[in-house]
């Protein structure tokens, strides 16, 4: 099993001191390569840090006793994580996965000092030849359980509890409501920003509240614990998370997950690390590259939606439906997009308003 170590006993002792993940030291080390992978949060049974983890498995499986790596998880943003990332590269380590938005702006120093290093980090919007970023099209994916609560909600009434108010957790936000809205119009939808990636307990306060208030759909957006989930299942309401099933913490009302599979794209940018053809692309990536998929639908669900879901999932993946397509009305009743004018790659990279539904406002 990988090595993890917690943030104290990183900075207790010194990076000479930590020990490799999963595999030995070998005695040529020029002959291995050395891979860091910093985590935001604890790399447990689900969810973000678990998905990465099983990325880097991959990985792993595809270059045997040749990598080395080292994990060190539940990280916060900040100086903490610039500094052991700052330390992972003084250890030799010439690739790193940095699995947090926060991370990026030590990460781009850290690629603009160290030009033999490979960073690949999660989610953000900056490149450098040896920077790239990379992020999930989750909004495939919510539209479709949009499009389920709406055949399962009784109350009309959708929640979600949100980690941090960034374009990649609104767009999933506004694709839930837009899926929901294509079944039945008149349903509407409130959020809860917990502003962390790791509060159990805040997690599990925002969905009781928003449960208090009538819903009976609760989106799960980026936790990295099943808190919410197994809310909602105590409490007799559907639910649903992305990134890795959490159905056995709600065995009656889970929804399904929008799920993640980062392995083959880790992999890519590894061979091109060891090629010399590593490439600082920003990858946005979903159902058409199999990186985001659908799974543990809920058997509650009506047999004739199962069949609208399955279709229109096909049509997304062929590219053939445009979810950010107008008219796109926002949460104010302004038209934002006419009909039949798409949202480009950027647009949606930067989006920092709701569709009409969702009724709490954006924090400011």
């Amino acid at each position: 099993m990988s090595h993890l170590l917690q943030r104290r006993t990183f900075l207790k002792t010194t990076l000479a001191a930590t020990t490799a993940m999963a595999l030995p030291m070998r005695a040529m080390a020029q002959d291995v390569l050395k891979m860091g992978v910093v985590l935001p949060s604890p790399a447990a049974d689900v969810g973000w840090s678990h998905t990465l983890m099983a990325g880097i498995e991959t990985v792993k499986a595809a270059y045997g006793d040749k990598l080395e790596v080292t994990v060190l998880e539940n990280i916060a943003e900040g100086p903490d994580a610039d500094r052991i990332a700052n330390g992972l590269v003084a250890e030799g380590n010439k690739v790193l996965l940095l699995g947090s938005f926060g991370y990026q702006n030590g990460g781009i120093q850290i690629a603009k000092r160290n030009a033999d290093v490979s960073i690949i980090h999660a989610s953000g919007y900056l490149t450098e030849p040896n920077f790239s970023p990379f992020t999930a099209k989750y909004w495939q994916g919510t539209y479709l359980m949009g499009m389920a609560a709406a055949s399962v909600t009784k109350s009309k009434k959708l929640g979600c509890v949100g980690a941090f108010a960034i374009p990649e957790l609104i767009t999933s936000i506004n694709a839930f409501m837009l899926g929901a809205r294509s079944v039945d119009p008149t349903i509407e939808m409130s959020v809860v920003w917990v502003n962390s990636w790791f509060d159990p307990a805040a997690e599990q306060d925002a969905a009781k509240a928003q449960i208090s208030q009538g819903v009976d759909v609760i989106f799960s957006n980026a936790q990295d614990t099943p808190s919410v989930i197994a809310v909602a299942e105590e409490a007799g309401v559907y639910a649903f998370n992305l990134n890795s099933s959490m159905v056995k913490y709600a065995p009656t009302k889970y929804l399904g997950v929008v799920g993640t599979d980062w392995g083959p794209h880790f992999k890519r940018l590894v061979d091109g690390h060891v090629a010399g053809t590593f490439e600082g692309l920003n990858f946005w990536l979903g159902m058409e590259d199999d990186v985001v998929y659908t799974a543990d639908w809920n058997a509650g669900i009506p047999a004739d939606m199962v069949a609208q879901i399955t279709a229109k999932q096909a049509e997304i993946k062929a590219n053939s439906f445009v979810v950010f397509q107008g008219p796109l009305v926002d949460q104010s009743g302004a038209e934002r997009y006419a009909a039949g004018v798409a949202m480009t790659v950027d647009e949606m990279l930067g989006m920092d308003w709701h569709v009409a539904g969702v009724t709490t406002p954006l924090p400011k």
